[in-house]
This record gives structure tokens, C-alpha cells and sequence, in this order.
């Protein structure tokens, strides 16, 4: 049965759906108005019921109907269920952080103790503003029209919320931290404090138009992982790729239970290695045949896709012998800015994928045409494809990033890549986690323990940093 928690128009719902119920049962109706007989399809004499062209005193059907449609059309779907819980939950970790510090403001001589907490209370304000901010984009259409003004109300609590927290962090800027904390981050604090309470309010106000109970919801239903970091190398370049997560509770049917799982891998180090690994991977100089030279190679998001911008210069030799001696000819010279777009995907089998896209290429003669239709364009976007994918299948692999007891039931779903400030990318990788009722036990158990280990850890995910 589907239950349905709303804020207005819940009157005319009820109206429109108890319409819906008559016309779907006419026999029933007329079993009752039809007057004599006691068999379905009775007396059509002194016709008094609907048939009759009457209708209910002061319900008009159609706006009932439409208001229905409306409510219908907002209602969350199961996927955004489970996010909101992750919403919610992330506030009211902001929240507990924020507590955590004003305890520690108040006592003498703990510069350190409050410099972590402020820095915990803002990875946790970004991890609830960018996870809301995700939520309010998987909109489809007739929610974002239907849900306009609820959007725009906790677009601007989020502003806010922001807003407060930048002037926390210049009032901590400006205390020494040597004592008691100065009047000024008090009420910074304090700012922050009501800031929070305004945020969780309009989620809560959302929630509710979505028909979501939110009674309940983040409490116990969504699990932060422990930040992974695994060490690649590729091209004899090291690379470290920090991987950080989230497993939200979500659907119970039929036996199985279904938890999203979110994983975001930090691609900064391969980002910052990115020419030298392009270098290992293409420079080529072969004395009779082709002379590949990167000589700057840049990978950027552009949401959801990336992409690579690499310049190089580019000899294609010949050798023929005559007479006993060798003769060298240099048939094609240049140099070539060659952009290549990388948008991830999943098959069917839960694999990642990335498809590669030649973009614009500027050359000129031959070199040109090479790069745009021949094998050489084709030989540069499969080695950069590779590359790339290499590092995401082994820094940032899906189930690696997942406990033990939790891979077996993960499968891959959906992946992208995203911006994670200044220029900074990162692929975020959606799967879902399915088990049957005998086995939810044990996962939530070992989820619970993987975020009480996170909330414990003192190192914080390189994505959330300050």
C-alpha cells in the first residue's frame, strides 16, 4: 500500500481519489442505486444515483481529478527516497558537528582540539550541501514545475547555509584560539546554528510534498565508508586515488532489501601526473617510422563526460637502402592540439566503461587529416581511453572501495565524472546492494560498523578538504 504525506491539497485528494474508487466499482454503484433487485444490474426505475447526472453537493471532480494528477506527479520515486535519507542524515551531521564545537569553544588553552572540529563541521556543511544539491538536480520535470517554490525556498536556505558557514570560518580565522572563543565566533556559530535549522526545515517541508515520511528517515538508514586510498601505477607514475562513499538504506519488497550505494574517487593525483603519463604511455621514437612527443597533456571535468586536451609534435620517418646505403626521409612533420572527450558508462554486466569521442583537432596538411579520420587519431583516443579507464578500474574499482562482507551483493549501475571545486575531478560511481531478509542483519550490522569508523577517522576524504 502506498501511503501519501502531504502539506496542501490533500483535501481534494481525498475527494479525487474516493471519485476514483466509485467510477472504478460502477457495479457497486448501481448493485445500490439501482433500487429492487437484489442481482447486479437491478431496476433502472427511479434512477436517483450518478446515472441520474447528479453529483455530490460542492465536489467538482475535474480540479479534484487534477489535483490528484498534480500530487502524483511529485511523488518520489524509490531512488530519491533513499537520497533524501541521505540528505537528511547529512544535515543533522552538520549539526551534531557544530554542537561538538561550541562544546570545545568553551573550554581554556584547546587550539587544536577546536581547529579539528571546525575543520569536521566543514567537510560536514559541504557533504550536506552538495548531496542536496544532487537530490534537487534528479528532478524529473513535473516535479521541478510542481515542486517550484518549495525548490526555490531550500535554494535559498542552502544559500545561506553557506553563507553562515564562510562567515564561521573568518571569525576562526580571526581568533587565536588560545582562549575561550572571541564574541565574534560565537555568534558566528550561532548563525551557522539557526542557518542549519532552516536547511533541515525546508528538506523536511520537501520530504512532505513528496509524500516522504521523513519520521525516520536518517536515522540508521544511511552509512558514511571510511575513506580508501590504493596506490596505482601507471607509465612508472604513482598515483593515489582516495575513494570515499555513502550506502543508503532503501526499498523492502518481496523478501529483498535494496541500499543505493555512492562512491566519488578522487582524481586529482592523476590530473596532477597527467602529461608525464600521456608521455609514458605514447612517446615513441622509432628511427624508420612514426615520432610521437607529448609535450602537455590537461584533463578537466565537463560534467558528466571529461576532457583531455594534449599537445605534441608528431615525425613520420622512411628508411629504403641503395647501393649499401641507408637513406632516411622525413615524410610528414608537425605539431597537433587534439582534444578527446571521455564520457563513463556501464554495461550490462556492471562493467565500466568509457566511451572516447575525438573532439576538435588542430593540424594542418596531412597530419590533419591523420589525426581526424586516420589511424592515428584513432591510436591517440584509445591510448588516452585507456589510460584513464586503467586508473578508474584500479584506484577507484567499485567493489574494493566496499567492506569485505558487502561486495558480493554491490553491482555497478551508473558512473560519472564531476567537478569537485577549482577544476578538480573525481568519478562518482552509482551502484545498489540487494539482499534477502536473512542476510539484512549482518549487512547493516557491518555498515554501522564502516560509519562508526569513518565518523572516527581523523583523516577526512581529500574531496571534502578545506
Amino acid at each position: 500500500m502506498t501511503y501519501i504525506f502531504c502539506k496542501s491539497k490533500c483535501v481534494g485528494l481525498s475527494v479525487a481519489l474516493m471519485a476514483v474508487g466509485l467510477l472504478a466499482s460502477p457495479l457497486v454503484m448501481r448493485a445500490q442505486h439501482g433500487g429492487g433487485g437484489g442481482h447486479v444490474g437491478g431496476s433502472a426505475a427511479g434512477g436517483s444515483g450518478l446515472s441520474g447526472g447528479n453529483h455530490a453537493t460542492g465536489v467538482d471532480a475535474k480540479d479534484d481529478l487534477r489535483d490528484f494528477h498534480e500530487i502524483m506527479a511529485v511523488q518520489a520515486t524509490s531512488e530519491q527516497k533513499i537520497a533524501f535519507a541521505a540528505i537528511v542524515k547529512s544535515a543533522a551531521v552538520a549539526e551534531a558537528q557544530l554542537q561538538g564545537l561550541v562544546e570545545e569553544m568553551g573550554k581554556e588553552n584547546n587550539a587544536a582540539e577546536i581547529a579539528k572540529r571546525d575543520k569536521n563541521l566543514a567537510d560536514a556543511v559541504e557533504t550536506a550541501r552538495t548531496l542536496n544539491k544532487k537530490f534537487l538536480e534528479g528532478f524529473s520535470e513535473p516535479q521541478k514545475s510542481g515542486l517550484k517554490e518549495m525548490i526555490k525556498r531550500l535554494g535559498k536556505a542552502d544559500s545561506e547555509l553557506g553563507q553562515q558557514a564562510r562567515t564561521l570560518d573568518q571569525a576562526f580565522e580571526a581568533n587565536s584560539g588560545t582562549k575561550p572563543a572571541s564574541a565574534q565566533m560565537t555568534s558566528a556559530a550561532n548563525g551557522l546554528g539557526h542557518a542549519i535549522s532552516i536547511f533541515q526545515h525546508e528538506q523536511t517541508g520537501l520530504g512532505e510534498e513528496m509524500s516522504i515520511d521523513s519520521s525516520g528517515a536518517g536515522q540508521d538508514v544511511a552509512y558514511k565508508l571510511p575513506l580508501v586510498k590504493n596506490l596505482v601505477t601507471l607509465a612508472n607514475q604513482p598515483l593515489t586515488i582516495a575513494t570515499s562513499g555513502m550506502v543508503s538504506k532503501g526499498v523492502s519488497e518481496g523478501g529483498q532489501n535494496t541500499f543505493a550505494v555512492e562512491l566519488t574517487a578522487d582524481l586529482t593525483d592523476l590530473q596532477h601526473s597527467f602529461t608525464d603519463v600521456l608521455r609514458g604511455q605514447l612517446n615513441k621514437a622509432d628511427r624508420c617510422g612514426e615520432r610521437i612527443d607529448i609535450a602537455t597533456a590537461a584533463l578537466t571535468p565537463q560534467q558528466p563526460a571529461s576532457m583531455v586536451v594534449a599537445q605534441l609534435h608528431y615525425e613520420r620517418w622512411s628508411c629504403t637502402t641503395m647501393f649499401g646505403r641507408e637513406n632516411m626521409n622525413e615524410i610528414l612533420e608537425g605539431n597537433a592540439t587534439v582534444e578527446v572527450k571521455l564520457t563513463p558508462s556501464v554495461a550490462e554486466d556492471g562493467m565500466l566503461g568509457l566511451t572516447a569521442r575525438l573532439g576538435n583537432v588542430d593540424a594542418d596538411g596531412l597530419l590533419g587529416e591523420s589525426l581526424r579520420s586516420g589511424s592515428l587519431g584513432d591510436m591517440l583516443r584509445d591510448k588516452i581511453s585507456s589510460s584513464v579507464l586503467a586508473v578508474m578500474n584500479q584506484g577507484g574499482d567499485f567493489k574494493v572501495a566496499l567492506p569485505n562482507g558487502v561486495r558480493d551483493y554491490a553491482n555497478l549501475k551508473r558512473a560519472r565524472f564531476e567537478e569537485v571545486g577549482a577544476g578538480r575531478l573525481a568519478a562518482v560511481m552509482d551502484g545498489e546492494i540487494r539482499v534477502s531478509n536473512d542476510k539484512l542483519a549482518d549487512l547493516t550490522g557491518e555498515l554501522k560498523r564502516q560509519d562508526s569508523v569513518a565518523a572516527q577517522s581523523v583523516s577526512q576524504p581529500e574531496l571534502m578538504s578545506r
